[in-house]
């Protein structure tokens, strides 16, 4: 059984940053592609960010392109979200999770992902 539990949420001002990590148990976190999503009040999870296995290829959903930054640590157990310059909009319960494979391509649905974590708020205050 897999289990992922994030971290580092909080409350912090527009512009501020925050990171995120996700501790993973288990024995196969460096062979699967991981993801992070997020579900703001009244709407849809959606995606954020992916990496896959190595860490040698990203993706990022385009309203967070260039602001947040998802990397890995295999030896550790533990992804990653480097969130900058955030915005009120980027309030949610922000959520990791495991792919059903270790490479990254067109789909970035849920579907797609087979474990995940229980969440961390972030609140960014405007």
């Amino acid at each position: 059984q897999v289990q992922l539990v994030e971290s580092g949420g909080g409350l912090v001002q527009a512009g501020g940053s925050l990171t995120l990590s996700c501790v993973a148990s288990g024995r196969t976190f460096p062979t699967f592609a991981m993801g992070w999503f997020r579900q703001a009040p009244g709407k849809e999870r959606e995606f954020v960010a992916a990496i896959n296995w190595p860490g040698s290829i990203v993706k990022y959903a385009d309203s967070v392109e260039g602001r947040f930054t998802i990397s890995r640590d295999n030896s550790e157990a533990t992804l990653y979200l480097q969130m900058d310059t955030l915005k009120p909009e980027d309030t949610a319960v922000y959520y990791c999770a495991r792919r059903t494979e270790g490479f990254l391509d067109a789909s970035d649905s849920e579907g797609r992902y087979d474990y995940w974590g229980r969440g961390t708020q972030v609140t960014v205050s405007s």
